[in-house]
């Protein structure tokens, strides 16, 4: 799980990680995350702590086997600071980076502080985290959605032209997670495919209303599925048409690819995230979907973070100012006239 790194895991940090999974019930990925910026983070703890280089190509392979309580009791709020400081100037982390290994940190000591208190003081429990400007979703345009649909209706040579396009109109009307897309299985969906049930982050579940348009691309796509004889795994929604298994996301990721570019569209560096920031941005702005119901379509944990999908085009401001009583009002010589 310790990607890039050369070093030998604590059994402390091994304990944290399986809490993690079994208690928390983080996900794969996220415990990969934690793992990987604790493991940075101790090595840089111990290379400060015995003098040794902080240089990357060296801190890293110091030994961090044997760190444990006694060794973490020592650390000081301002060792935090300076391993901040250290990423952002060394590893050129920016602020989202430097949020996310300190949400760690914070995680990491809250366990041995709270849970199973091994530690009397939590150093990092004070500390705020960087202060990040959240950037507007970049999506596409409800013509450019159009079109990039189109490009697969246009695909004479495809052979998963069915498929592609369920997998697209999906993305753009649900706004799913490419996780949770490729994880869809047929037993999700009710008989009139008219709901689906999505397994988000966090193992959450979540259910996902379909429009007519989800439903008929899926009811295009289930008879060709069906007919792949090959098929290993019988439940799965999306199958990958050599493994004849579960579509892989970078199958997805490369057809979504493969689309935006005949669509026109390769350019723009749009993907399939973008093309949940779509769904979620149409809906908003065109189906006029309150904020706290679009949260529970992204299946958001906070309001705040779908609350980014409120910002105002620039479109909708021109139509604001157009809309102004006053717009029309000229003058003419001395005359104002209406």
């Amino acid at each position: 799980m310790y990607k890039n790194l050369e070093c030998a895991v604590p059994d402390i940090l091994i304990e944290y990680s399986q809490y993690l999974r079994v208690i928390k019930n983080r996900s794969v990925r996220t415990i990969e995350q934690y793992q990987n910026d604790l493991v940075l983070f101790l090595c840089f703890l111990k290379a400060k702590f015995d003098g040794l280089s902080t240089e990357p190509e060296d801190y890293i392979k110091v030994d961090i086997s044997q760190i444990d309580a006694t060794f973490l009791n020592k650390v000081r709020s301002e060792h935090v600071y300076s391993f901040l400081s250290y990423v952002a100037d060394k590893r050129g982390n920016k602020a989202s980076a430097r949020a996310r290994k300190l949400t760690a940190i914070k995680s990491f000591f809250k366990y041995l502080t709270v849970t199973t208190r091994q530690l009397k003081d939590n150093p990092s429990k004070d500390i705020d985290a960087p202060s990040q400007r959240a950037p507007l979703p970049k999506f596409l345009s409800l013509d450019e959605s159009i079109e990039l649909l189109q490009a697969v209706k246009n695909d004479t040579e495809s052979k998963t032209k069915e498929r592609d396009f369920a997998i697209l109109t999906l993305f753009l009307n649900c706004g799913m997670r490419l996780s949770e897309l490729v994880g869809l299985n047929l037993s999700d969906f009710d008989k009139e495919l008219t709901v689906v049930r999505v397994l988000g982050k966090g193992s959450k579940e979540r259910m996902i209303y379909l429009n007519n348009a989800c439903k008929s691309a899926i009811e295009d796509y289930i008879p060709i599925r069906n007919s792949d004889a090959q098929i290993k795994d019988k439940n799965a929604l999306f199958i990958s048409s050599r493994q004849h298994n579960r579509i892989s996301n970078k199958t997805v990721q490369w057809l979504v690819k493969k689309y935006l570019e005949l669509a026109g569209l390769g350019n723009k560096h749009y993907s399939t995230h973008k093309l949940r920031h779509t769904a979620a941005t149409l809906m908003y702005r065109t189906g006029k979907v309150d904020v706290r119901v679009l949260k529970d379509i992204l299946g958001h944990e906070q309001l705040n973070t779908t609350q980014i999908y409120t910002h105002v085009s620039d479109e909708s401001m021109r139509s604001a100012m157009m809309e102004n009583p006053l717009s029309e009002m000229k003058i003419e010589g001395s005359k104002i006239e209406d």
